[in-house]
């Protein structure tokens, strides 16, 4: 990977295209850290720090610490995430938009413009909701709430949830400038970026359980082996494919014969790649959004369902993670395989691919062309698709399996399956696109 940035560097252009993704970057982390009026970050922070293991502790992963400071990018790309999830769902529900989304380059820019407009709408959903979470249920232990008392006036309210908003439409606007002008999804790079922003605190952790004696350091020498462990293993599925042999008939053209040759198919084995993941954390967090807006009274139906799907039931002024819900890992295990199929639907047709191979002469041995040939893809492409969920589950599950089996004792792995599966799938794809876009520009067909 190292190698592939440097060559990528020598290109004018791929060098022009890092650089503004880097700056891209460094804006968002910039605003991560700017301050929100009427609001006492330090409280809120000593709230999160003994809310460890709980759903906002993933949220304030995924926002790179700035859930847990009340920040102008608190919001992060949740909402931008969330409206892309429903736009794509409604596109395979309303003809109106599946229209649109096969009109070509025209239906794809409304259909990103209706996605602005829904991201803007769930922001100010997300911010109303966010606003009633910290007026009424951070307090330090001594009473004292996080919002202040300005905060809580109309004013105050209009001032924070306008901010949030418009920190929702920043980070949307600065996701989209990197797909344009950068290089690697925007969504995915600034998840990227928030995770590994939160790194020098993991090592800061370490440090402080080497301190504690002999178990610290051996469970931090097995965390370092594990990660290894499972980053070679994500590498290793996600560089895996199944290869479904093509072969070409031979056709007299003139006096010259065409054809004749052997290739194969590649389908990924985690063709998905982390985006099932993504998509199934936004989903999981609803509950806990809907719990912001709409505060459950005690021993209500509405309370038990809340709780019924949150993985850890919080004190409301303490913070601590009171109990654990197994129901929580079984739907997100329910989902990652819903949305890798979901995400594989969309972005691949094997009657599409079974018409271009009939077009052009090529047949798979052994199988009929045309449906006979979709078909099979279809069956092949739902086996390899659920062990590549299943493989998603299992990083992404198992940790948060450990950690309520342990009473929230590893809290600290809880979400770094998946966090770790984030990072490292997005580099992957950000590394084969610029490789890719090398090989495009060094290319020089048939001129030689």
């Amino acid at each position: 990977m190292l190698k592939t940035l440097q060559n990528a560097w020598k290109i004018p252009e791929l060098r022009k295209k890092i650089l503004i993704t880097i700056m891209i970057v460094l804006l968002y982390r910039f605003g991560a850290v700017v301050p929100v009026p009427f609001i006492d970050s330090d409280i809120l922070s000593s709230w999160f720090g003994s809310a460890q293991g709980s759903m906002f502790n993933y949220m304030n992963i995924l926002s790179g610490q700035a859930f847990s400071q009340a920040t102008l990018f608190a919001l992060s790309v949740s909402p931008y995430i969330t409206a892309s999830i429903v736009i794509q769902l409604l596109a395979v529900a309303i003809p109106a938009l599946e229209r649109l989304s096969k009109d070509g380059e025209e239906g794809k820019k409304k259909l990103t413009q209706i996605t602005r407009i829904v991201t803007i709408v769930l922001g100010l959903v997300t911010a109303f909701g966010y606003y009633m979470f910290l007026k009424n249920t951070t307090f330090d232990y001594m009473g004292n709430n996080a919002l202040s008392k300005q905060g809580e006036t109309v004013f105050g309210a209009i001032v924070i949830i306008g901010s949030y908003v418009a920190g929702t439409a920043l980070v949307m606007w600065l996701a989209e400038k990197i797909n344009e002008h950068g290089i690697g999804n925007g969504i995915s790079i600034i998840l990227f970026a928030n995770i590994l922003s939160g790194l020098f605190g993991t090592v800061g952790d370490f440090i402080d359980r080497i301190k504690t004696g002999p178990w610290g350091i051996v469970y931090v020498e097995a965390m370092i082996i594990v990660t290894i462990a499972i980053i070679t293993f994500v590498v290793f599925i996600t560089e895996s494919e199944r290869r479904l042999p093509i072969q070409y008939a031979k056709k007299v053209v003139g006096r010259k014969m065409y054809g004749g040759q052997s290739t194969h198919l590649p389908i990924k084995l985690n063709m998905s790649g982390v985006m099932p993941i993504i998509f199934a954390n936004s989903i999981v967090a609803l509950p806990s959004t809907i719990a912001l807006i709409f505060q459950p009274k005690t021993g209500s139906l509405y309370s038990k369902v809340i709780n019924f799907l949150s993985y850890g039931n919080v004190d409301q002024y303490t913070g601590e993670v009171l109990s654990a819900n197994w129901p929580y890992v079984i739907l997100f295990v329910v989902l990652i395989i819903a949305f890798a199929y979901f995400y594989i639907s969309i972005s691949f047709n094997p009657v599409e691919v079974s018409n271009n191979l009939k077009k052009n002469g090529g047949f798979i041995p052994g199988i009929r062309p045309g449906k006979p040939t979709s078909d099979y893809i279809s069956k092949v492409l739902n086996r390899i698709v659920l062990i590549g969920a299943f493989f998603l589950c299992l990083v992404a599950a198992v940790p948060m399996m450990a950690n309520i089996i342990a009473g929230f004792t590893l809290s600290g792995i809880a979400f770094s399956g998946s966090s770790l599966l984030i990072v490292v799938g997005v580099a992957i794809e950000t590394t084969r696109e610029i490789e890719g876009q090398m090989t495009m520009r060094h290319y020089k067909g048939f001129l030689e």
